[in-house]
């Protein structure tokens, strides 16, 4: 499942502080502000990667 949070704003200064403001609670910008229709503009951002542990998949420790 693919996560992506947007912002959407009236002004081009608006919707790069919305996306500041994702990118300081952790988020990744995927989409710099850009205008669409409307004079609206709209960003998005999606959580960071993770990293999992390594599976250590060798069974019970034979010690």
């Amino acid at each position: 499942m693919a996560i992506r949070v947007g912002v959407q704003a009236d002004s081009r200064e608006e919707c790069a502080e919305g996306l500041a403001q994702l990118v300081d609670a952790g988020y990744v910008p995927v989409m710099l502000p850009a205008q669409v229709t409307g004079n609206r503009w709209i960003a998005r951002a999606v959580p960071p990667r993770t990293t999992k542990a390594p599976v250590d998949d060798r069974g019970p420790s034979a010690d």
